[in-house]
Protein backbone atom coordinates (compact mmCIF):
# COMPACT_ATOMS: atom_id res chain seq x y z
CA UNK A 1 0.00 0.00 0.00
CA UNK A 2 3.06 2.28 0.69
CA UNK A 3 4.54 1.18 -2.90
CA UNK A 4 1.73 2.13 -4.71
CA UNK A 5 1.07 5.28 -3.52
CA UNK A 6 5.05 6.18 -3.91
CA UNK A 7 4.91 5.12 -7.57
CA UNK A 8 1.39 6.78 -8.04
CA UNK A 9 2.92 10.17 -6.94
CA UNK A 10 6.15 9.25 -8.71
CA UNK A 11 4.35 8.81 -12.18
CA UNK A 12 1.90 11.52 -11.77
CA UNK A 13 5.12 13.75 -11.11
CA UNK A 14 7.58 12.53 -13.23
CA UNK A 15 5.71 11.34 -16.54
CA UNK A 16 7.19 8.07 -16.33
CA UNK A 17 6.01 4.73 -14.30
CA UNK A 18 9.71 4.29 -13.13
CA UNK A 19 10.38 8.01 -13.61
CA UNK A 20 13.69 9.74 -12.63
CA UNK A 21 13.07 12.49 -9.84
CA UNK A 22 15.19 14.79 -11.90
CA UNK A 23 12.35 14.73 -14.22
CA UNK A 24 10.18 16.61 -11.94
CA UNK A 25 10.81 20.18 -13.24
CA UNK A 26 7.35 21.37 -12.51
CA UNK A 27 7.93 21.56 -8.33
CA UNK A 28 8.18 25.45 -7.64
CA UNK A 29 11.19 23.74 -5.14
CA UNK A 30 13.35 22.82 -7.75
CA UNK A 31 12.77 25.62 -10.40
CA UNK A 32 15.70 27.41 -9.48
CA UNK A 33 17.94 24.47 -7.88
CA UNK A 34 20.24 24.56 -10.76
CA UNK A 35 20.78 27.82 -11.28
CA UNK A 36 24.20 29.68 -9.95
CA UNK A 37 24.71 29.80 -6.14
CA UNK A 38 22.93 26.89 -5.34
CA UNK A 39 26.39 24.76 -4.19
CA UNK A 40 27.04 22.42 -1.61
CA UNK A 41 26.83 21.71 1.07
CA UNK A 42 23.47 23.74 1.52
CA UNK A 43 22.39 23.43 -2.39
CA UNK A 44 19.41 25.53 -3.04
CA UNK A 45 18.81 27.26 0.74
CA UNK A 46 15.89 28.97 0.72
CA UNK A 47 14.92 28.68 4.53
CA UNK A 48 12.41 31.59 4.05
CA UNK A 49 10.26 30.35 1.41
CA UNK A 50 11.32 33.25 -1.09
CA UNK A 51 10.99 31.38 -3.98
CA UNK A 52 8.37 28.59 -2.99
CA UNK A 53 5.73 30.49 -5.58
CA UNK A 54 8.34 29.35 -8.06
CA UNK A 55 7.86 32.95 -10.05
CA UNK A 56 11.13 33.13 -12.17
CA UNK A 57 10.94 37.19 -12.37
CA UNK A 58 10.96 37.67 -8.49
CA UNK A 59 14.05 35.25 -8.56
CA UNK A 60 15.95 37.00 -11.21
CA UNK A 61 15.27 40.18 -9.62
CA UNK A 62 16.12 38.85 -6.14
CA UNK A 63 19.75 37.10 -7.97
CA UNK A 64 20.43 40.15 -10.03
CA UNK A 65 20.15 42.53 -6.18
CA UNK A 66 22.51 39.83 -3.91
CA UNK A 67 25.17 39.68 -6.61
CA UNK A 68 25.17 43.28 -6.79
CA UNK A 69 25.08 43.51 -3.33
CA UNK A 70 28.07 40.88 -2.85
CA UNK A 71 30.14 42.94 -5.60
CA UNK A 72 29.50 46.07 -3.41
CA UNK A 73 30.75 44.33 -0.32
CA UNK A 74 33.91 42.76 -1.79
CA UNK A 75 35.14 46.23 -3.44
CA UNK A 76 34.09 47.40 0.65
CA UNK A 77 36.03 44.42 1.93
CA UNK A 78 39.11 44.97 0.20
CA UNK A 79 38.89 48.64 0.97
CA UNK A 80 39.28 47.88 4.74
CA UNK A 81 41.77 45.55 4.40
CA UNK A 82 44.43 46.78 1.75
CA UNK A 83 45.03 50.30 3.66
CA UNK A 84 46.00 48.14 6.41
CA UNK A 85 48.30 45.82 4.34
CA UNK A 86 49.95 48.48 1.89
CA UNK A 87 49.89 51.84 4.75
CA UNK A 88 47.92 54.55 5.02
CA UNK A 89 48.73 56.10 2.09
CA UNK A 90 48.20 52.85 0.04
CA UNK A 91 49.33 52.86 -3.68
CA UNK A 92 48.03 56.74 -4.30
CA UNK A 93 50.43 59.65 -3.15
CA UNK A 94 49.44 63.01 -3.42
CA UNK A 95 46.18 64.43 -3.16
CA UNK A 96 42.80 62.88 -2.93
CA UNK A 97 41.60 66.49 -3.41
CA UNK A 98 43.65 69.46 -4.16
CA UNK A 99 41.73 72.09 -3.34
CA UNK A 100 40.30 71.02 -0.04
CA UNK A 101 43.56 70.26 0.80
CA UNK A 102 42.86 66.62 1.49
CA UNK A 103 45.95 63.85 1.18
CA UNK A 104 45.76 60.24 0.49
CA UNK A 105 47.64 60.32 3.59
CA UNK A 106 44.92 62.24 5.87
CA UNK A 107 42.00 59.51 5.40
CA UNK A 108 41.55 57.44 8.14
CA UNK A 109 40.68 53.46 7.59
CA UNK A 110 37.08 52.22 7.82
CA UNK A 111 33.98 54.17 9.10
CA UNK A 112 36.05 57.06 9.82
CA UNK A 113 36.61 57.98 6.09
CA UNK A 114 33.05 58.35 5.32
CA UNK A 115 34.17 62.07 7.36
CA UNK A 116 36.60 63.07 4.94
CA UNK A 117 34.59 62.84 2.06
CA UNK A 118 34.01 66.27 0.40
CA UNK A 119 30.61 66.92 -0.91
CA UNK A 120 32.09 66.54 -4.60
CA UNK A 121 33.06 62.93 -3.54
CA UNK A 122 29.29 62.12 -2.86
CA UNK A 123 28.19 63.17 -5.98
CA UNK A 124 30.83 61.52 -7.91
CA UNK A 125 29.68 58.20 -6.02
CA UNK A 126 25.92 59.08 -6.57
CA UNK A 127 26.51 59.52 -10.56
CA UNK A 128 28.89 56.51 -10.83
CA UNK A 129 26.00 53.96 -9.55
CA UNK A 130 22.87 55.75 -11.07
CA UNK A 131 25.85 54.76 -14.31
CA UNK A 132 25.99 51.40 -13.54
CA UNK A 133 22.49 50.79 -12.49
CA UNK A 134 20.70 52.63 -16.60
CA UNK A 135 23.43 51.76 -18.38
CA UNK A 136 21.77 48.05 -18.94
CA UNK A 137 18.16 46.81 -18.68
CA UNK A 138 17.99 44.40 -15.53
CA UNK A 139 14.04 44.27 -15.99
CA UNK A 140 14.22 41.58 -19.19
CA UNK A 141 14.09 37.73 -17.83
CA UNK A 142 16.84 35.76 -19.24
CA UNK A 143 18.66 38.69 -20.63
CA UNK A 144 22.70 38.94 -19.53
CA UNK A 145 22.45 41.96 -17.82
CA UNK A 146 19.24 40.00 -15.37
CA UNK A 147 22.30 37.77 -14.36
CA UNK A 148 24.94 40.44 -13.27
CA UNK A 149 26.36 39.85 -16.71
CA UNK A 150 27.14 43.91 -17.70
CA UNK A 151 29.73 43.29 -20.28
CA UNK A 152 32.85 43.21 -18.05
CA UNK A 153 35.00 40.17 -18.99
CA UNK A 154 37.41 39.71 -16.20
CA UNK A 155 35.18 36.32 -14.93
CA UNK A 156 33.88 34.81 -18.08
CA UNK A 157 35.54 32.05 -20.26
CA UNK A 158 35.38 30.77 -23.49
CA UNK A 159 34.80 27.13 -21.87
CA UNK A 160 30.82 26.84 -20.55
CA UNK A 161 32.31 24.45 -17.51
CA UNK A 162 34.82 27.05 -16.50
CA UNK A 163 32.73 30.10 -17.13
CA UNK A 164 29.62 28.33 -14.75
CA UNK A 165 32.78 27.42 -12.21
CA UNK A 166 33.88 31.49 -12.04
CA UNK A 167 30.53 32.94 -11.59
CA UNK A 168 29.39 30.47 -9.09
CA UNK A 169 32.82 31.66 -7.18
CA UNK A 170 31.71 35.15 -7.53
CA UNK A 171 28.33 34.64 -5.86
CA UNK A 172 30.09 32.85 -2.98
CA UNK A 173 33.04 35.15 -2.69
CA UNK A 174 29.84 37.92 -2.70
CA UNK A 175 27.91 36.31 0.13
CA UNK A 176 31.09 35.89 2.30
CA UNK A 177 31.98 39.17 1.67
CA UNK A 178 28.16 40.47 2.73
CA UNK A 179 29.02 38.62 6.21
CA UNK A 180 32.52 39.50 6.40
CA UNK A 181 31.74 43.65 6.07
CA UNK A 182 29.09 43.49 8.19
CA UNK A 183 31.37 42.15 10.50
CA UNK A 184 34.06 45.15 10.01
CA UNK A 185 31.20 47.65 10.71
CA UNK A 186 30.76 46.36 13.84
CA UNK A 187 34.01 45.79 14.81
CA UNK A 188 35.12 49.34 13.47
CA UNK A 189 32.07 51.04 15.09
CA UNK A 190 32.52 49.35 18.36
CA UNK A 191 36.39 49.57 18.75
CA UNK A 192 37.07 52.81 16.91
CA UNK A 193 39.09 51.02 14.50
CA UNK A 194 38.65 49.51 10.94
CA UNK A 195 41.18 46.94 12.26
CA UNK A 196 40.34 47.36 15.94
CA UNK A 197 41.26 44.94 18.48
CA UNK A 198 37.89 43.88 20.50
CA UNK A 199 39.88 45.08 23.87
CA UNK A 200 39.56 48.26 22.74
CA UNK A 201 35.79 47.93 23.07
CA UNK A 202 35.57 49.29 26.35
CA UNK A 203 32.23 51.17 26.13
CA UNK A 204 30.69 48.01 26.39
CA UNK A 205 28.50 47.73 29.68
CA UNK A 206 29.33 43.86 29.78
CA UNK A 207 33.65 44.74 29.84
CA UNK A 208 33.32 47.62 32.12
CA UNK A 209 34.45 45.55 35.29
CA UNK A 210 36.11 42.70 33.65
CA UNK A 211 39.38 43.81 34.70
CA UNK A 212 38.45 44.71 38.46
CA UNK A 213 39.20 42.96 41.91
CA UNK A 214 37.58 39.58 41.96
CA UNK A 215 37.25 38.79 38.60
CA UNK A 216 38.48 35.37 38.57
CA UNK A 217 38.60 31.73 37.10
CA UNK A 218 36.52 29.94 35.91
CA UNK A 219 33.48 32.32 36.25
CA UNK A 220 35.48 35.69 35.28
CA UNK A 221 33.01 38.97 35.73
CA UNK A 222 30.16 37.04 36.74
CA UNK A 223 27.05 38.94 36.89
CA UNK A 224 23.84 36.18 36.46
CA UNK A 225 21.51 39.09 37.72
CA UNK A 226 22.79 41.66 34.98
CA UNK A 227 23.17 44.31 38.07
CA UNK A 228 26.31 46.14 36.22
CA UNK A 229 24.49 45.70 32.63
CA UNK A 230 24.03 49.44 33.30
CA UNK A 231 27.93 50.38 33.46
CA UNK A 232 27.23 52.27 36.11
CA UNK A 233 30.86 52.84 37.78
CA UNK A 234 29.58 54.47 41.13
CA UNK A 235 27.18 51.52 41.46
CA UNK A 236 29.49 48.77 40.71
CA UNK A 237 32.13 50.59 43.53
CA UNK A 238 29.42 50.60 46.08
CA UNK A 239 28.21 47.02 45.48
CA UNK A 240 32.14 46.00 45.45
CA UNK A 241 32.69 47.56 48.69
CA UNK A 242 29.71 46.05 50.45
CA UNK A 243 30.61 42.75 48.98
CA UNK A 244 34.34 43.15 50.55
CA UNK A 245 32.89 44.47 54.18
CA UNK A 246 30.10 41.76 54.25
CA UNK A 247 32.90 38.97 53.46
CA UNK A 248 35.60 40.22 56.20
CA UNK A 249 32.61 40.34 58.89
CA UNK A 250 32.00 36.25 58.00
CA UNK A 251 35.35 35.34 57.78
CA UNK A 252 35.96 36.83 61.49
CA UNK A 253 32.30 35.03 62.07
CA UNK A 254 33.46 32.02 60.87
CA UNK A 255 36.91 31.89 62.34
CA UNK A 256 34.90 32.74 65.63
CA UNK A 257 32.86 29.64 65.30
CA UNK A 258 35.77 27.41 64.24
CA UNK A 259 38.18 28.45 66.91
CA UNK A 260 36.88 27.87 70.27
CA UNK A 261 36.06 24.91 68.83
CA UNK A 262 39.95 23.89 68.31
CA UNK A 263 41.65 26.29 70.38
CA UNK A 264 39.29 26.70 73.58
CA UNK A 265 38.20 29.82 75.21
CA UNK A 266 39.98 32.67 77.10
CA UNK A 267 40.63 32.03 80.68
CA UNK A 268 39.20 34.76 83.20
CA UNK A 269 35.78 36.93 82.87
CA UNK A 270 34.14 38.30 79.40
CA UNK A 271 32.51 40.90 82.25
CA UNK A 272 33.69 41.13 85.48
CA UNK A 273 30.47 42.75 86.74
CA UNK A 274 27.89 40.74 85.28
CA UNK A 275 30.52 37.90 86.94
CA UNK A 276 30.37 36.10 82.78
CA UNK A 277 33.66 33.98 82.14
CA UNK A 278 34.37 33.28 78.54
CA UNK A 279 33.85 29.38 79.89
CA UNK A 280 30.34 30.35 80.07
CA UNK A 281 29.47 31.41 76.44
CA UNK A 282 28.37 28.86 74.64
CA UNK A 283 29.65 28.98 71.05
CA UNK A 284 27.66 29.61 68.24
CA UNK A 285 24.41 31.47 67.85
CA UNK A 286 23.35 31.00 71.72
CA UNK A 287 26.66 33.45 72.48
CA UNK A 288 24.31 35.99 71.49
CA UNK A 289 22.05 35.58 74.54
CA UNK A 290 25.38 36.05 76.98
CA UNK A 291 25.92 39.78 75.78
CA UNK A 292 25.78 42.27 77.74
CA UNK A 293 23.77 45.62 77.77
CA UNK A 294 27.39 47.21 77.57
CA UNK A 295 28.67 44.77 75.02
CA UNK A 296 26.48 45.74 72.64
CA UNK A 297 26.74 49.19 72.81
CA UNK A 298 30.78 48.48 72.25
CA UNK A 299 29.85 46.47 69.04
CA UNK A 300 27.66 49.35 67.83
CA UNK A 301 30.77 52.28 68.35
CA UNK A 302 32.94 50.04 66.88
CA UNK A 303 30.70 49.54 63.95
CA UNK A 304 30.23 53.19 63.83
CA UNK A 305 33.84 53.82 63.94
CA UNK A 306 35.08 51.77 60.95
CA UNK A 307 32.17 53.23 58.79
CA UNK A 308 32.78 56.93 60.02
CA UNK A 309 36.63 57.28 60.76
CA UNK A 310 37.17 56.87 56.78
CA UNK A 311 34.36 58.91 55.65
CA UNK A 312 30.81 56.82 54.96
CA UNK A 313 30.83 55.33 52.05
CA UNK A 314 34.20 56.66 51.01
CA UNK A 315 35.71 53.79 49.89
CA UNK A 316 33.35 53.40 47.52
CA UNK A 317 34.31 56.49 45.49
CA UNK A 318 37.57 55.19 45.64
CA UNK A 319 39.35 51.95 45.97
CA UNK A 320 36.39 49.56 47.07
CA UNK A 321 37.60 47.87 50.27
CA UNK A 322 40.58 50.62 50.91
CA UNK A 323 40.07 52.11 54.72
CA UNK A 324 43.36 52.93 54.80
CA UNK A 325 44.42 50.26 57.38
CA UNK A 326 47.63 47.90 55.42
CA UNK A 327 47.26 44.38 56.97
CA UNK A 328 50.79 42.84 55.98
CA UNK A 329 49.21 39.64 54.41
CA UNK A 330 47.68 41.82 51.96
CA UNK A 331 49.49 44.45 51.02
CA UNK A 332 52.85 44.60 49.10
CA UNK A 333 54.79 46.98 47.05
CA UNK A 334 54.64 44.46 44.35
CA UNK A 335 51.71 45.67 42.45
CA UNK A 336 51.62 41.97 40.88
CA UNK A 337 51.64 40.54 44.20
CA UNK A 338 49.21 42.57 46.35
CA UNK A 339 46.80 42.30 43.22
CA UNK A 340 46.69 38.53 43.96
CA UNK A 341 46.61 39.36 47.59
CA UNK A 342 43.32 41.10 47.21
CA UNK A 343 42.03 38.70 44.81
CA UNK A 344 42.37 35.89 47.49
CA UNK A 345 40.80 38.23 50.47
CA UNK A 346 37.45 38.75 48.14
CA UNK A 347 37.36 35.05 47.46
CA UNK A 348 37.74 34.25 50.76
CA UNK A 349 34.98 36.68 51.63
CA UNK A 350 32.78 34.90 48.89
CA UNK A 351 33.90 31.27 50.72
CA UNK A 352 33.42 32.73 54.35
CA UNK A 353 29.46 34.04 53.04
CA UNK A 354 28.34 30.70 51.85
CA UNK A 355 30.12 29.27 55.35
CA UNK A 356 28.72 31.43 57.83
CA UNK A 357 25.33 30.84 56.42
CA UNK A 358 25.73 27.23 56.22
CA UNK A 359 26.49 27.52 60.09
CA UNK A 360 23.98 29.50 60.99
CA UNK A 361 21.71 27.22 59.89
CA UNK A 362 23.22 24.05 61.11
CA UNK A 363 23.39 25.83 64.98
CA UNK A 364 19.53 26.97 64.20
CA UNK A 365 18.27 23.38 63.22
CA UNK A 366 20.95 21.42 65.48
CA UNK A 367 21.15 23.67 68.33
CA UNK A 368 25.17 23.32 68.82
CA UNK A 369 27.70 25.52 66.76
CA UNK A 370 29.68 22.36 65.73
CA UNK A 371 26.55 20.18 65.63
CA UNK A 372 25.61 16.94 63.99
CA UNK A 373 23.03 16.73 61.44
CA UNK A 374 22.11 13.75 63.51
CA UNK A 375 20.95 16.36 66.03
CA UNK A 376 18.08 17.68 63.93
CA UNK A 377 15.29 15.99 64.84
CA UNK A 378 12.88 18.46 64.78
CA UNK A 379 12.93 18.02 60.73
CA UNK A 380 9.70 16.69 59.76
CA UNK A 381 11.69 14.92 56.52
CA UNK A 382 13.78 12.88 59.49
CA UNK A 383 10.79 12.40 61.81
CA UNK A 384 10.22 8.72 60.22
CA UNK A 385 13.27 7.87 59.01
CA UNK A 386 14.50 5.28 61.54
CA UNK A 387 11.04 3.89 61.32
CA UNK A 388 10.59 0.11 60.46
CA UNK A 389 10.27 -0.07 56.48
CA UNK A 390 12.79 2.37 55.74
CA UNK A 391 14.94 0.37 53.60
CA UNK A 392 17.95 0.66 51.21
CA UNK A 393 17.89 1.70 48.20
CA UNK A 394 14.93 4.13 48.66
CA UNK A 395 15.40 5.06 52.85
CA UNK A 396 12.18 6.73 54.28
CA UNK A 397 10.35 7.47 50.96
CA UNK A 398 7.56 9.60 50.58
CA UNK A 399 7.27 10.88 47.07
CA UNK A 400 3.70 12.42 47.69
CA UNK A 401 5.17 14.31 50.79
CA UNK A 402 2.36 12.58 53.13
CA UNK A 403 4.62 12.90 56.47
CA UNK A 404 6.05 16.67 55.67
CA UNK A 405 4.11 17.64 58.51
CA UNK A 406 5.96 15.27 61.20
CA UNK A 407 2.36 14.62 61.93
CA UNK A 408 3.62 11.28 64.45
CA UNK A 409 -0.07 10.29 65.07
CA UNK A 410 -0.98 10.73 61.19
CA UNK A 411 1.96 8.26 60.25
CA UNK A 412 1.35 5.63 62.41
CA UNK A 413 -2.47 5.44 61.36
CA UNK A 414 -0.86 5.39 57.84
CA UNK A 415 2.12 2.43 58.94
CA UNK A 416 -0.61 0.55 60.77
CA UNK A 417 -3.08 0.48 57.62
CA UNK A 418 0.06 -0.44 55.11
CA UNK A 419 0.83 -3.45 57.67
CA UNK A 420 -2.63 -4.54 57.71
CA UNK A 421 -2.71 -4.51 54.02
CA UNK A 422 0.54 -6.40 53.62
CA UNK A 423 -0.86 -9.14 55.87
CA UNK A 424 -3.96 -8.98 54.04
CA UNK A 425 -2.42 -9.36 50.58
CA UNK A 426 -0.12 -11.96 51.79
CA UNK A 427 -2.54 -14.22 52.81
CA UNK A 428 -4.33 -13.55 49.42
CA UNK A 429 -1.16 -14.03 47.73
CA UNK A 430 -0.58 -17.35 49.37
CA UNK A 431 -4.47 -17.57 48.72
CA UNK A 432 -3.90 -17.47 44.65
CA UNK A 433 -0.63 -20.05 44.38
CA UNK A 434 -1.51 -22.96 46.86
CA UNK A 435 -4.45 -24.00 45.48
CA UNK A 436 -2.52 -24.51 42.11
CA UNK A 437 -0.39 -27.34 43.96
CA UNK A 438 -2.88 -28.66 46.61
CA UNK A 439 -6.80 -28.20 47.80
CA UNK A 440 -8.39 -29.64 50.88
CA UNK A 441 -9.75 -32.98 50.90
CA UNK A 442 -14.01 -33.14 51.27
CA UNK A 443 -17.18 -30.53 51.49
CA UNK A 444 -16.24 -26.76 52.33
CA UNK A 445 -20.12 -27.05 53.13
CA UNK A 446 -21.89 -29.78 53.37
CA UNK A 447 -25.48 -28.48 53.43
CA UNK A 448 -24.68 -27.18 50.12
CA UNK A 449 -22.91 -30.03 48.93
CA UNK A 450 -19.82 -28.05 48.35
CA UNK A 451 -16.34 -30.01 47.75
CA UNK A 452 -13.17 -28.29 47.89
CA UNK A 453 -11.89 -29.21 44.43
CA UNK A 454 -15.49 -27.46 42.90
CA UNK A 455 -14.51 -24.28 44.07
CA UNK A 456 -12.31 -22.63 41.49
CA UNK A 457 -9.52 -20.96 42.26
CA UNK A 458 -8.96 -17.33 41.90
CA UNK A 459 -11.72 -14.48 41.61
CA UNK A 460 -14.38 -17.30 40.60
CA UNK A 461 -14.21 -18.36 43.99
CA UNK A 462 -15.91 -15.41 45.40
CA UNK A 463 -19.16 -16.79 43.09
CA UNK A 464 -19.20 -19.79 45.45
CA UNK A 465 -19.01 -18.80 48.53
CA UNK A 466 -22.85 -18.89 50.43
CA UNK A 467 -24.49 -16.54 52.87
CA UNK A 468 -23.59 -18.36 55.49
CA UNK A 469 -19.94 -17.80 54.35
CA UNK A 470 -19.87 -14.10 54.06
CA UNK A 471 -21.58 -13.62 57.44
CA UNK A 472 -18.28 -16.04 58.65
CA UNK A 473 -15.98 -14.03 56.69
CA UNK A 474 -17.50 -10.24 57.70
CA UNK A 475 -17.63 -11.64 62.02
CA UNK A 476 -13.74 -12.82 61.51
CA UNK A 477 -12.91 -9.36 60.28
CA UNK A 478 -14.67 -7.89 63.47
CA UNK A 479 -13.47 -10.18 65.89
CA UNK A 480 -9.67 -9.02 64.63
CA UNK A 481 -10.67 -6.00 64.49
CA UNK A 482 -12.03 -5.18 67.74
CA UNK A 483 -10.73 -8.27 70.08
CA UNK A 484 -7.45 -9.68 69.11
CA UNK A 485 -5.83 -7.19 67.71
CA UNK A 486 -6.62 -3.87 69.19
CA UNK A 487 -4.33 -1.16 68.50
CA UNK A 488 -3.09 0.88 70.89
CA UNK A 489 -1.49 4.37 70.68
CA UNK A 490 1.25 4.00 73.18
CA UNK A 491 2.78 0.64 71.15
CA UNK A 492 4.44 1.16 67.45
CA UNK A 493 2.14 0.29 64.68
CA UNK A 494 1.29 -3.44 64.04
CA UNK A 495 2.01 -4.09 67.66
CA UNK A 496 -1.21 -5.20 69.08
CA UNK A 497 0.04 -5.78 72.60
CA UNK A 498 0.14 -9.55 72.85
CA UNK A 499 -3.23 -10.12 71.22
CA UNK A 500 -5.58 -7.24 73.03
CA UNK A 501 -8.37 -8.98 75.14
CA UNK A 502 -7.97 -12.71 73.52
CA UNK A 503 -4.19 -12.62 74.63
CA UNK A 504 -3.17 -13.79 71.13
CA UNK A 505 0.39 -13.82 70.91
CA UNK A 506 2.04 -11.89 68.03
CA UNK A 507 5.45 -11.37 66.02
CA UNK A 508 6.20 -8.24 68.52
CA UNK A 509 6.61 -10.68 71.30
CA UNK A 510 10.10 -11.47 70.13
CA UNK A 511 13.16 -10.03 71.88
CA UNK A 512 14.22 -6.38 71.04
CA UNK A 513 17.19 -6.07 68.90
CA UNK A 514 18.93 -6.72 65.61
CA UNK A 515 16.81 -9.91 64.90
CA UNK A 516 13.58 -8.59 65.61
CA UNK A 517 13.80 -5.12 64.05
CA UNK A 518 15.05 -7.50 61.05
CA UNK A 519 12.21 -9.22 60.76
CA UNK A 520 9.32 -6.99 61.54
CA UNK A 521 11.35 -4.96 58.48
CA UNK A 522 10.81 -7.94 56.34
CA UNK A 523 7.45 -8.37 57.35
CA UNK A 524 6.53 -4.88 55.92
CA UNK A 525 8.99 -5.30 52.48
CA UNK A 526 6.90 -8.75 51.98
CA UNK A 527 3.49 -7.08 52.51
CA UNK A 528 4.52 -4.40 49.75
CA UNK A 529 5.65 -6.91 47.45
CA UNK A 530 2.24 -8.95 48.35
CA UNK A 531 0.39 -5.96 47.88
CA UNK A 532 1.76 -5.35 44.57
CA UNK A 533 1.69 -9.28 43.40
CA UNK A 534 -2.38 -9.74 44.36
CA UNK A 535 -3.24 -6.46 42.52
CA UNK A 536 -1.23 -8.11 39.00
CA UNK A 537 -3.08 -11.63 40.47
CA UNK A 538 -6.31 -9.59 39.85
CA UNK A 539 -5.74 -8.18 36.36
CA UNK A 540 -4.53 -11.29 35.04
CA UNK A 541 -7.42 -13.34 36.71
CA UNK A 542 -10.22 -10.81 35.21
CA UNK A 543 -8.75 -10.17 31.71
CA UNK A 544 -7.84 -14.13 30.90
CA UNK A 545 -10.90 -15.81 32.79
CA UNK A 546 -7.92 -17.68 35.10
CA UNK A 547 -6.03 -17.45 38.55
CA UNK A 548 -2.91 -18.17 37.01
CA UNK A 549 -3.71 -17.52 33.57
CA UNK A 550 -1.73 -17.09 29.97
CA UNK A 551 -2.19 -13.80 28.84
CA UNK A 552 -2.64 -14.92 25.65
CA UNK A 553 -6.03 -15.98 26.94
CA UNK A 554 -7.17 -12.41 26.75
CA UNK A 555 -9.08 -12.36 23.38
CA UNK A 556 -11.71 -9.66 24.97
CA UNK A 557 -9.06 -7.09 24.43
CA UNK A 558 -9.55 -4.18 21.81
CA UNK A 559 -5.77 -3.83 21.26
CA UNK A 560 -6.00 -7.62 20.13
Amino acid sequence: MMAIIGMFFQDGLTGSAWGDWALYTGSPLRAFENELGVQPPAGFWDPAGFTADGSAADFARRRATEIKHGRVAMLAAMGYITPQLIGPQGPFPGYLSPSTGLKYADIPNGLGALSKVPLAGWGQMFLYCAYVEISQDQTIPGSPASRGEFGFKLLTSSDPAERQKKLAAEIANGRLAMMAIIGMFFQDGLTGSAWGDWALYTGSPLRAFESELGVQAPLGFWDPLGLSSDGDVSSFKRRRSVEIKHGRICMMATMGYITPEVAGKWPGYLSKSEGLKFADVPNGLAAISKVPGLGWLQIASWFAFCEIQQGYDEDAKTEPGNVGWKPPLLTSADPETRKRRLNAEIANGRLAMMAIIGMFFQDGLTGSAWGDWALYTDSPLRAFENELGAQAPFGFWDPAGMCADGDVEAFKRRRATELKHGRVAMYAAIGYITPEFYRWPGDCSPSKALAFKDIPNGLAAISKVPGAGWVQIFLFIGCIEKAVFVHDPTRAPGDFANGGVLGVPNGSTMPLGEARTRKLNSEIANGRLAMMAIIGMFYQDGLTGSAWGDWALYTDSPLR
